[in-house]
């Protein structure tokens, strides 16, 4: 008994000792962990789609080769539907809160509407059914996480071939053979970094572009020996949205 009192004593003691030297050391806050700032310099892949309304602008619609004048007024043809897009960049990320960087993007569409003769009864459809523009954007960090900014630069797009009808609906030999018009334009959106995954953004833009005025040659008998070209040039507004992935988010 004598032995087991002597060493619950010495345990005692020890912890004593212990705990006193414990509290003697004075108290010191766990450093708090550096986060390093977010960059958003580098490159991304994205995809998406929207809606666009686009308006064909007609100048001078048929000039007869024996008139210097135009042979009927001039009219406008609406069209508006859906596109696909896919689209890769760079950015850079520069004093501080501005991003700079270049991208290019390609459509797939479906976009159409009415198109007719003034004066005539034949009635075709026109349609746009791809485009593809490179470009250039600047914008500026709002958030860490959110870019505002404004875009632009060169576009190109398709149009089909316009197959007239008269307003019985019968099909006839008149015709506007398909085009591709080069263009121009400026855009304004924003990029907000999704947090259910890194590298994930959400970017969604507004979009005008304008494609040069073009001489089309109406086809068909009856029709090109009477008169000349039609002169037009189509303006788009649209909307896309896309979801981006950013390969070296954070770094």
């Amino acid at each position: 008994m004598k032995k087991l009192a002597l060493a619950l004593a010495a345990v005692a003691a020890f912890g004593g000792q212990a705990f006193a030297a414990d509290m003697a050391r004075p108290y010191t806050k766990a450093p708090v962990p550096v986060v390093a700032p977010v960059s958003w310099t580098g490159c991304y892949l994205g995809a998406g789609g929207g809606g666009a309304y686009a308006v064909r602008r007609d100048n001078e619609y048929f000039t007869a080769t024996n008139l210097p004048v135009s042979a009927v007024p001039d009219a406008d043809a609406g069209a508006h539907g859906w596109f696909g897009t896919v689209q890769g960049g760079c950015d850079f990320q520069f004093g501080g809160n501005w991003v700079a960087g270049a991208f290019a993007d390609y459509d797939f569409s479906d976009i159409n509407g009415q198109y007719s003769l003034v004066n005539f009864t034949q009635v075709g459809t026109w349609k746009q059914d791809y485009s593809w523009a490179v470009g250039a954007r600047i914008g500026y960090l709002v958030l860490p996480q959110l870019l505002t900014y404004v875009s632009g630069g060169y576009t190109q797009a398709h149009f089909k071939s316009i197959a007239f009808a008269n307003f019985l609906g019968v099909p006839n030999t008149a015709g506007l053979p398909g085009q591709t018009r080069d263009g121009w334009f400026i855009g304004a959106g924003d990029e907000y970094a999704l947090s259910m995954l890194p590298g994930l953004f959400w970017k969604t833009e507004y979009r005008y572009s304008r494609f040069d005025g073009a001489s089309t040659p109406l086809t068909g008998a009856g029709f090109a020996g009477v008169f000349g070209d039609r002169t037009s040039r189509v303006e788009e507004h649209s909307v896309r949205s896309e979801i981006v992935y950013r390969f070296n988010w954070g770094r």
